[in-house]
């Protein structure tokens, strides 16, 4: 099967009302906001999109995405491959009502000023909130074992005895 791009824009009502689904990449080229978080993304973002109606008839998005990032591991100072992989449902903000009336297992998402939903913009959201705060290898792989992990050590003057300096105040309290 041929992969296809994923649209940059769409309206999610009509796109709800039809039922419509997507199935296709994102260029490694768009997502310029993850290359900048990371040392670099390897491969197209293989994207899975739907959109509907729930019981409440609000449109709802639901999607799957994967990506290929290089990281750099804080443990070793190496680059690693880590696989984004996302699943995501949310639903657009038309307004304060309808934001207050979204159930909490749904994301809110802001549309355009045309009223659109930027897709791209939304599968990149969903990937660099899936990034790891502190990016390691696996223990397994990585070149520095945790045991063997120095810190450094103390600087002599920590370790010689100092007085205290509230020693003065013990002579006022008398």
């Amino acid at each position: 099967m041929q992969k296809v791009k994923i649209p940059r824009t769409v309206d999610p009502a009509k796109s709800a009302q039809k039922r419509l689904d997507y199935q296709g990449i994102i260029q490694v080229s768009l997502m310029k906001r993850l290359a900048e978080l990371t040392e670099g993304v390897k491969r197209n973002a293989e994207v899975s999109l739907s959109f509907e109606l729930d019981e409440q008839r609000l449109v709802v998005i639901s999607g799957k995405a994967n990506v290929e990032v290089d990281l750099e591991c804080q443990r070793c100072n190496e680059i690693f491959a880590h696989l984004c992989e996302v699943e995501f449902t949310c639903t657009p903000v038309y307004s304060e009502k309808s934001e207050q009336d979204a159930p909490e297992e749904y994301d809110l998402v802001d549309l355009n000023e045309y009223g659109e939903l930027d897709l791209i913009k939304l599968v990149e959201d969903e990937f660099i909130l899936e990034l790891p705060q502190i990016a390691m290898h696996d223990e397994s792989e990585c070149s520095v074992k945790s045991n063997n992990m120095v810190f450094g050590d103390l600087p002599k003057e920590v370790l010689e005895e100092k007085p205290n300096p509230f020693d003065v105040l013990k002579n006022l309290k008398r």
